[in-house]
């Protein structure tokens, strides 16, 4: 939760530059146009803006300063964030995060709403209705097909959605499934929902592996 809203206030912090770059005067304007993140960010934090904050140029570098700073003290309080959760996630799961697309805070969530559901890993398909990737059948007539479920857990499928897009980017034989399943016309989001469903299944391989509670425990104690 704490890296999940650090990282949402960075893009808004990175959001709020780049609105400013657009209405600051010319000169502010043009040297900043078009300079990738990390430079921008850190030419304006070294920035000297000046102290007459009347005058409009030194109260946008002044804004523009305070902004790029912010930014940097975000970044490395994600940069502690995932220091601290590193260790953690590796010792709970240290497999799961060997799949590949599977970062440290997609394998966290997972095992936040596994934990939190150990009644509900009855079966990968429960854990697929956990996480809102299972499909959900939207027939009518001859028309054969299934839809997005949007119930179950938002952020385990948030998770799912990311190794996904991750996946998509960098796994050739995502890549390859992607395209095969658009030439046979498949839109983009029921892509993303077999993705998903797909991912589900392998993640509970793993998570049904390790030390979570399953039902007969619970029932046994």
């Amino acid at each position: 939760m704490v890296r999940r809203s650090a990282i949402k206030s960075r893009t808004q912090t990175i959001n709020q530059i780049r609105t400013l770059i657009v209405s600051a005067p010319a000169e502010v304007r043009e040297r900043l146009r078009g300079l990738p993140t990390y430079q921008l960010i850190a030419q304006l934090a070294r920035s000297r803006p000046g102290a007459d904050l009347a005058d409009p140029t030194c109260a946008v570098r002044t804004a523009l300063r305070r902004l790029a700073r912010r930014y940097q003290h975000l970044t490395e309080e994600i940069a502690e964030a995932d220091a601290e959760l590193d260790p953690l996630v590796a010792q709970a799961a240290p497999g799961l995060v060997d799949l590949i697309g599977v970062g440290t805070e997609t394998a966290a969530q997972l095992l936040i709403t596994a934990g939190d559901n150990p009644d509900r890993l009855k079966s990968e398909a429960s854990f697929a209705h956990l996480c809102g990737a299972a499909p959900i059948s939207a027939s009518s007539g001859r028309t054969n097909r299934h839809r997005l479920n949007r119930g179950g857990d938002r952020q385990a499928n948030h998770a799912l959605h990311t190794i996904a897009l991750v996946r998509m980017r960098y796994d050739p034989r995502t890549r390859l499934y992607v395209a095969r399943r658009t030439t046979e016309g498949m839109s983009k989001k029921d892509i993303f929902r077999c993705l998903k469903r797909f991912i589900a299944r392998e993640v509970y391989k793993h998570l049904t592996s390790m030390n979570i509670p399953q039902p007969n425990r619970l029932q046994a104690a």
